[in-house]
């Protein structure tokens, strides 16, 4: 019997295959592009190296990622009765994943946790449908249930950290966080995590000079954890004024590295729609996208994927945004039992209100997200993205200029500008709201140039 390198056993029918079961485990939990490494392997017929195999394809966040991935779970099911009960349990995770059962899937991963809490890397994926569900507390609970035996691990404490922050849990996030730093400077997931406290506190000069300089460490990261990185630079750019910084690292580090990626296309929506939001002129980007997005009307992976996807769409001008909208309603009351709520009762209208929005239907827009917006954690996403969508409902309210309209704007502008004292996006918006109800302009706190 071999090991990987976090001391678990493997049945791998072929000791060549542990060092790509390795590249797996550590890519995955490290956010390296080598994770992909196992399907090297992939004609070892070994069960966990053909369940890291179909781990691989859903990931893809596609249409066809359950059709790429079937194949491989089926042989890792029929094979088994060879396997290790850790590895059964995560080969029936994975099934769960690829038929739907999300739940299902989730307890099985908690299970793993709990008894064999140095199998990090069904952690990690615990973790990642935990935040595609809108469940912060699992997210933590899943980490700390690890925590004691995987402390020498840095990316466990940068997964603690990202639990911790989700739960508003300010404090132990950004010392785990810290922790998982001084163990390992190339700690992405810990960076993001530490950028999303900074970005909640209003750290905002902090949080940028923080990610700029470690942003030297993001190399050979997957696509999704390097854009998304940059992605955070750009918000910390945006609130503070400096518009075409941000729009330099829009068209450096964030659009173009996979284009085909599910996360890369969504990260582009939310800076162009915020770039929009904040008054920056964004040209012509939006159609270079919009090509992008036109393949995923049929998708329905995730509603808050799903829910990007229109916005670009629709922002763009294209009818293929009235194409997935259709899909969508069509979707949503047959979606898997476990999701069909968050489709039915978040998607559904915020798709409406989205697509209003993008076209300037700017009543429609308050009628869809208004419907959306108090149960819209249970679509997933982290605070700082689906503030998108906040955001978005806030610009209509203000759009629409009545006085109760205004009046609810300004009393919401004006709490994150108390959050946020060095933004100046924030108190741009929060003047011209009190001007247009005839009120003084404020006084604020002086912005960092």
């Amino acid at each position: 019997m071999h090991t990987d390198s976090l001391g678990n056993p493997v049945s791998v029918s072929d000791a060549a295959s542990v060092r790509a079961l390795d590249e797996f485990v550590m890519g995955f939990i490290s956010c390296e592009a080598r994770a992909v490494n196992v399907l090297s392997a992939g004609q070892d017929t070994s069960s966990i190296v053909q369940a890291y195999c179909a781990a691989l394809h859903m990931f893809a966040e596609s249409r066809d990622a359950v059709g790429n991935a079937r194949p491989f779970i089926l042989r890792a099911q029929s094979g088994a009765a060879r396997a290790t009960p850790r590895e059964r349990r995560f080969i029936a995770a994975v099934a769960a994943w690829v038929a739907g059962d999300i739940a299902l899937a989730i307890q099985l991963h908690e299970e793993q946790a709990r008894e064999f809490p140095r199998d990090l890397a069904s952690l990690k994926l615990g973790q990642y449908h935990c935040f595609n569900t809108g469940d912060c507390p699992g997210m933590l609970r899943i980490a700390l249930a690890t925590l004691a035996t995987s402390a020498d691990v840095p990316y466990v404490h940068g997964m603690a950290a990202f639990g911790y922050e989700q739960c508003h849990l300010m404090r132990d996030a950004e010392s785990s966080a810290r922790r998982a730093i001084t163990m390992c400077r190339k700690e992405p997931w810990a960076h993001h995590a530490l950028a999303h406290v900074m970005l909640t506190e209003g750290r905002l000069t902090e949080g940028l000079a923080f990610m700029q300089d470690v942003s030297e460490t993001w190399t050979g990261l997957n696509s999704f954890m390097v854009t998304h990185n940059w992605w955070h630079v750009a918000l910390f750019l945006i609130d503070l004024g400096r518009d075409a910084e941000a729009l330099a690292v829009y068209d450096k580090q964030v659009w173009g590295v996979v284009k085909g990626y599910s996360q890369d296309q969504i990260g582009a929506v939310s800076l162009l729609a915020r770039f929009e939001l904040a008054g920056i002129d964004v040209g012509d980007r939006w159609q270079d996208l919009a090509d992008h997005l036109a393949q995923r009307t049929g998708d329905h992976v995730l509603p808050f994927l799903d829910l990007q996807y229109l916005y670009g769409l629709a922002r763009a001008g294209r009818p293929e945004a009235d194409v997935l909208l259709r899909n969508i309603d069509a979707f949503a009351p047959r979606a898997p039992v476990s999701t069909r709520a968050a489709w039915e009762r978040v998607c559904m209208p915020a798709a409406h209100g989205l697509r209003a929005h993008g076209r300037g239907d700017i009543p429609g827009a308050l009628e869809g997200l208004g419907l959306a917006l108090p149960r819209l954690i249970e679509i997933g996403g982290s605070h700082a993205q689906r503030d998108l969508f906040e955001q978005v409902y806030l610009d209509a309210l203000v759009r629409c200029g009545t006085e109760v309209s205004l009046t609810g704007a300004q009393g919401l502008l004006q709490q994150q500008v108390n959050r946020q004292p060095e933004s100046r996006r924030l108190r741009r918006q929060a003047d011209a709201v009190l001007r247009a109800l005839g009120l003084p302009v404020a006084q604020h706190a002086r912005a960092p140039h």
